[in-house]
């Protein structure tokens, strides 16, 4: 068991109550997944306000962005289990789930970005960075869904969704701690970097499936 299995355990075992009783007052996946698309359109809406405010007091706003992004991913783990606990899932369900996460994921690292080339001329590169992760975030995605396409399993890489998930977010709260935008500049030029190596990492990986599938 590698260690996403093991966290993801974890979580169930403190998230299943939840889920029970949300089955039995009616609540949808559908509708946990919506509310985590618009948590993560909240703590856009938080880094774009930050980039208005003084720097002693943005920091703070990008801490509590940061608690918005991580407390979203838990939605994101709750409309999957919901769905398969009570029955309801749907193939229109992982469709607008796949939809939605790849909106959130752009949204916040978008108000990541537009902070920073907002916060001087010293920080664009790091804006410029951000959307580099942008770009590898999407990439990483696409490679998976278009794998699927050719019925090829792929979850291979360093960074996928849940690990820049959460390094987004751990990386915004402790720079709202620290008050050091580096923190936050630190975890943008990690995802910018393993985001994209995962990508190609995949499509290695088809490569090598499809040549295997050519030669039997």
């Amino acid at each position: 068991m590698n260690y996403r299995d093991f966290l993801q355990k974890v979580i169930y075992v403190i998230i299943n109550p939840l889920i029970k009783g949300m089955i039995k007052i009616g609540i949808t996946p559908n509708f946990i997944t919506t509310t985590g698309f618009l948590l993560n359109v909240v703590a856009t809406a938080m880094f774009i306000y930050a980039a208005q405010l003084p720097e002693s007091e943005a920091f703070a706003w990008i801490g509590w962005s940061g608690g918005v992004i991580l407390f979203a991913g838990l939605f994101d783990m709750m409309d999957g289990r919901l769905a398969r606990m009570g029955g309801m899932s749907s193939t229109f369900g992982a469709l607008w789930d796949s939809t939605l996460d790849r909106y959130s994921e752009l949204c916040t690292l978008f108000g990541i970005c537009y902070y920073l080339l907002t916060s001087g001329t010293e920080w664009g590169w790091a804006g410029v960075v951000t959307f580099v992760a942008m770009v590898g975030s999407v990439m990483v995605s696409y490679v998976r869904a278009r794998a699927e396409g050719l019925d090829i399993e792929c979850k291979v890489g360093l960074m996928q969704r849940p690990e820049r998930v959460v390094v987004t977010a751990i990386g915004a709260i402790f720079c709202g701690v620290c008050d050091n935008l580096w923190v936050l500049v630190v975890p943008m030029i990690i995802i910018a970097v393993l985001a994209n190596i995962t990508a190609f990492w995949r499509v290695i990986h088809c490569y090598k499936v499809l040549s295997k599938k050519k030669d039997e």
